[in-house]
Protein backbone atom coordinates (compact mmCIF):
# COMPACT_ATOMS: atom_id res chain seq x y z
CA UNK A 1 0.00 0.00 0.00
CA UNK A 2 1.72 3.07 -0.94
CA UNK A 3 1.11 6.37 0.07
CA UNK A 4 -1.71 7.49 3.29
CA UNK A 5 -4.90 7.07 3.35
CA UNK A 6 -7.18 9.76 4.14
CA UNK A 7 -10.60 8.17 3.47
CA UNK A 8 -11.91 4.80 3.05
CA UNK A 9 -12.87 5.41 -1.11
CA UNK A 10 -9.07 6.14 -1.54
CA UNK A 11 -8.97 2.21 -1.23
CA UNK A 12 -8.37 0.21 -4.31
CA UNK A 13 -10.34 -2.77 -2.92
CA UNK A 14 -13.63 -0.12 -1.60
CA UNK A 15 -13.30 1.17 -5.48
CA UNK A 16 -13.07 -2.52 -6.88
CA UNK A 17 -16.12 -3.14 -4.51
CA UNK A 18 -18.17 -0.70 -5.55
CA UNK A 19 -17.89 -1.89 -9.61
CA UNK A 20 -18.40 -5.17 -8.32
CA UNK A 21 -21.70 -3.86 -7.03
CA UNK A 22 -22.73 -2.01 -9.66
CA UNK A 23 -22.15 -4.92 -12.34
CA UNK A 24 -24.04 -7.12 -9.40
CA UNK A 25 -27.21 -4.57 -9.46
CA UNK A 26 -27.37 -4.83 -12.71
CA UNK A 27 -27.58 -8.30 -13.24
CA UNK A 28 -30.61 -8.07 -10.70
CA UNK A 29 -31.94 -5.25 -12.47
CA UNK A 30 -32.55 -8.19 -15.21
CA UNK A 31 -33.85 -10.82 -12.83
CA UNK A 32 -36.82 -11.67 -13.23
CA UNK A 33 -39.86 -10.19 -11.52
CA UNK A 34 -40.80 -13.81 -9.48
CA UNK A 35 -37.02 -13.01 -8.10
CA UNK A 36 -37.57 -9.98 -6.83
CA UNK A 37 -37.87 -10.41 -3.20
CA UNK A 38 -35.53 -13.39 -3.14
CA UNK A 39 -32.34 -13.57 -5.35
CA UNK A 40 -32.74 -10.05 -6.07
CA UNK A 41 -33.15 -8.68 -2.79
CA UNK A 42 -29.98 -10.97 -1.66
CA UNK A 43 -27.84 -10.09 -4.14
CA UNK A 44 -28.57 -6.41 -3.43
CA UNK A 45 -27.92 -7.19 0.36
CA UNK A 46 -24.16 -9.44 -0.24
CA UNK A 47 -23.29 -6.80 -3.10
CA UNK A 48 -24.12 -3.66 -0.14
CA UNK A 49 -22.26 -5.85 2.01
CA UNK A 50 -18.61 -6.02 0.15
CA UNK A 51 -18.08 -2.13 0.07
CA UNK A 52 -20.03 -1.20 3.44
CA UNK A 53 -17.76 -3.33 5.42
CA UNK A 54 -14.93 -2.03 4.06
CA UNK A 55 -15.59 1.28 5.13
CA UNK A 56 -16.86 0.37 8.48
CA UNK A 57 -13.79 -1.41 9.36
CA UNK A 58 -11.98 1.97 8.00
CA UNK A 59 -13.70 3.60 10.48
CA UNK A 60 -12.38 1.41 13.41
CA UNK A 61 -9.46 2.55 15.94
CA UNK A 62 -7.63 -0.65 15.50
CA UNK A 63 -6.10 -2.94 12.75
CA UNK A 64 -7.74 -5.89 14.24
CA UNK A 65 -11.49 -4.71 13.66
CA UNK A 66 -10.49 -3.44 10.35
CA UNK A 67 -9.53 -6.72 9.59
CA UNK A 68 -12.37 -8.39 10.84
CA UNK A 69 -14.98 -6.00 8.88
CA UNK A 70 -12.95 -6.53 5.82
CA UNK A 71 -13.14 -10.40 6.09
CA UNK A 72 -16.91 -10.22 6.52
CA UNK A 73 -16.25 -8.17 2.99
CA UNK A 74 -14.19 -11.02 1.51
CA UNK A 75 -17.36 -13.26 2.80
CA UNK A 76 -19.81 -10.93 1.22
CA UNK A 77 -17.75 -11.74 -2.30
CA UNK A 78 -18.56 -15.17 -1.86
CA UNK A 79 -21.97 -15.34 -1.10
CA UNK A 80 -22.06 -13.20 -4.67
CA UNK A 81 -20.26 -15.60 -6.36
CA UNK A 82 -22.85 -18.31 -5.45
CA UNK A 83 -25.46 -15.91 -6.22
CA UNK A 84 -23.73 -15.48 -9.60
CA UNK A 85 -24.08 -19.45 -9.73
CA UNK A 86 -27.57 -19.60 -9.16
CA UNK A 87 -28.29 -17.33 -11.66
CA UNK A 88 -26.59 -19.14 -13.97
CA UNK A 89 -27.74 -22.55 -13.06
CA UNK A 90 -31.35 -20.69 -13.55
CA UNK A 91 -30.86 -19.28 -16.97
CA UNK A 92 -31.29 -15.72 -15.71
CA UNK A 93 -27.70 -15.24 -16.90
CA UNK A 94 -25.63 -15.60 -19.79
CA UNK A 95 -22.31 -17.12 -19.74
CA UNK A 96 -20.73 -13.83 -21.43
CA UNK A 97 -21.94 -12.16 -18.61
CA UNK A 98 -21.34 -14.39 -16.01
CA UNK A 99 -17.60 -15.07 -17.20
CA UNK A 100 -16.92 -11.23 -16.63
CA UNK A 101 -18.81 -11.22 -13.14
CA UNK A 102 -16.58 -14.02 -12.16
CA UNK A 103 -13.36 -12.19 -13.53
CA UNK A 104 -14.30 -8.70 -11.38
CA UNK A 105 -15.18 -11.07 -8.43
CA UNK A 106 -11.45 -12.84 -8.85
CA UNK A 107 -10.18 -9.60 -9.07
CA UNK A 108 -12.01 -7.56 -6.26
CA UNK A 109 -11.31 -10.63 -3.72
CA UNK A 110 -7.61 -10.98 -4.20
CA UNK A 111 -7.01 -6.97 -3.80
CA UNK A 112 -8.99 -7.35 -0.47
CA UNK A 113 -6.99 -9.96 0.25
CA UNK A 114 -4.04 -8.01 -0.54
CA UNK A 115 -5.47 -5.03 1.99
CA UNK A 116 -6.25 -7.44 4.69
CA UNK A 117 -2.74 -8.77 4.59
CA UNK A 118 -1.26 -5.28 5.10
CA UNK A 119 -3.16 -4.44 7.50
CA UNK A 120 -2.17 -7.94 9.41
CA UNK A 121 1.60 -6.63 8.77
CA UNK A 122 0.13 -3.53 10.45
CA UNK A 123 -1.30 -4.90 13.44
CA UNK A 124 1.87 -7.15 13.56
CA UNK A 125 4.63 -3.95 13.56
CA UNK A 126 2.08 -2.43 15.86
CA UNK A 127 2.13 -4.95 18.51
CA UNK A 128 6.24 -4.83 18.41
CA UNK A 129 5.83 -1.08 19.48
Amino acid sequence: MEGKRHHFTDLLCWQKGVELRRFLYSISNALPEKEKYILVNQIRRAAISITSNIAEGYGRFHYQENIQYCRQSRASIYECEDHLYTCLDEGYLDQDNFNKCMSLIIETRKILDGYINYLSKELKKSKLK
